[in-house]
């Protein structure tokens, strides 16, 4: 069992568990902690609000929004001039600095874009695979404790240069303004082309995308919003339920979870570069994970003696303070780098860092993680806006199996075959055998009858 440490500080001064692994062999992941977020039994509360929505489509989506959050917008859907009316005021500053990053998304995004190919196989005999954006998506910005452009740059960028042709964005009504979407998030959406935003938020925005007017609305009038194929982008636990729920209806991106930072860094990192990133995550929510994994003890030490001051200095102390000495961060002190990236690997972190030494060594044997922020100069920050990479990504340990949101999220591919004759005539004896070996002489039949003429074996 590994060793677990707090330090005997005041209790009011946030302070990160120690985990001591140097004395443990094999598989690491029981013993890294993550924030537990019991997704099923908020799966009870939003299957009545998908069911209320599914049946009473506009009206159920604002009433529920009243009655759980107090906000009733004077409609659902945003009016171009609020739209335009939150660009206009916006700070240009904001606006330069949603430029670059929108204009680094594409560039970067742009490079995702799959090829069609065709793989011939015989004269007359070819499979091409070409892609194909789906007709709809629905892409979510969440609201709450923040305010996220950025998610609206993220969300957007990847889905127009896949050529999806319909895009609509949801996001959370606002009292402080007039009921609508924050007027950022409104400006973001502008300065990319979206006009049509929702003022609606949680799961009951999830499921006005998967099921739109149904018929309570003809479908050639203005106000008629035709349901997504796929629902994007993160939210709280009941955006989350309600997108598990839905998963079949429409597709989906990922179950988001809390945010998390995974910081391997050796005696070479600055303690106060890798304070300040492990503090920049947990500003998210109280239930933010971060974690630094380290092979020395002098980095942990100093680590801890400056997030304290550091926490204490920053604008969200207290939320910082609770995500930062919650069971789900810690320092993680192992043998050496090699030991630390087998606790990588096995956590599978949403946002890791590399501060060792020969970094881009260490990060090409990473395997798991939704993005690798690679030596000093790379923190988690600059991937959440200006990077060009998507912070959209797997959470919870689905980095071990999933990707972050890209161009692929919004294409699907489609093969098309094309066989001659001849072409068939060469195979048509092995899928006979193979069709009476599965016990389905139909399909075997299919080619048969379509032998006829030729000499085939049936």
């Amino acid at each position: 069992m590994p060793g677990r440490r707090r330090s005997g500080r005041p209790y009011d001064v946030p302070v990160m568990q120690t985990l001591d692994l140097r004395a443990h062999i094999g598989d690491p992941r029981r013993f890294i902690p993550r924030a537990q977020v019991d997704v099923a039994s908020a799966q009870a509360a939003v299957a009545g609000l998908i069911e209320e929505v599914q049946t009473g489509a506009e009206q159920a989506v604002l009433d529920i929004g009243e009655r759980f959050d107090g906000v009733r917008p004077p409609t659902l859907r945003v009016p171009e001039a609020v739209i335009d009316e939150a660009f206009a005021t916006l700070d240009p500053a904001v606006i330069a600095s949603l430029d670059v990053a929108i204009r680094r998304v594409r560039a970067v995004h742009g490079d995702q874009l799959p090829m069609p190919h065709t793989t011939e196989l015989a004269p007359g005999a070819s499979v091409s695979q070409r892609w194909v954006p789906v007709d709809r998506v629905g892409l979510y910005v969440p609201g709450g404790r923040a305010v996220y452009p950025s998610s609206v740059v993220m969300n957007v960028v990847p889905a127009q240069l896949a050529g999806v042709p319909s895009i609509a964005i949801a996001s959370p009504p606002q009292s402080d303004h007039g009921g609508w979407p924050h007027p950022t998030i409104l400006a973001a959406a502008r300065m990319l082309g979206i006009d049509e935003v929702y003022a609606a938020g949680g799961a009951q925005a999830i499921a006005w995308f998967a099921f739109g007017s149904g018929d309570t609305v003809a479908a050639d009038s203005p106000g008629y919003c035709p349901p997504v194929s796929v629902v994007t982008g993160p939210g709280n636990i009941y955006v989350t339920a309600a997108k598990r729920l839905l998963r079949g209806v429409i597709g989906i991106d990922s179950e988001a979870g809390p945010t998390e930072i995974m910081v391997l860094a050796d005696d070479s990192a600055d303690p106060v570069h890798v304070a300040a990133d492990l503090i920049s995550q947990a500003e998210h929510d109280v239930i933010a994970a971060s974690i630094l994994v380290t092979d020395s003890d002098s980095l942990a030490a100093e680590v801890e003696k400056v997030l304290a001051p550091m926490v204490a200095a920053t604008k969200h102390s207290e939320r910082i303070g609770q995500a930062l000495s919650g069971s789900q961060s810690a320092i993680v002190l192992v043998r050496d780098v090699a030991q630390g990236l087998e606790v990588v690997n096995s956590y599978g972190a949403e946002h890791l860092e590399i501060q060792t030494r020969d970094a881009a060594v260490v990060a090409s044997r990473v395997r798991n993680a939704g993005a690798i922020f690679v030596g000093p100069w790379s923190p988690v920050s600059l991937g959440d806006y200006c990077a060009g990479s998507n912070h959209v990504l797997p959470t919870g340990g689905c980095a071990c199996y999933s990707s972050g949101l890209s161009v692929h999220s919004f294409l699907r591919s489609i093969q098309v075959i094309d066989y001659s004759e001849d072409a068939l005539a060469q195979v048509a004896d092995d899928v006979l055998v193979l069709s009476r070996a599965e016990d389905l002489p139909a399909h075997g039949e299919a080619v048969a009858v379509r032998m006829a003429n030729n000499e085939v074996s049936t």
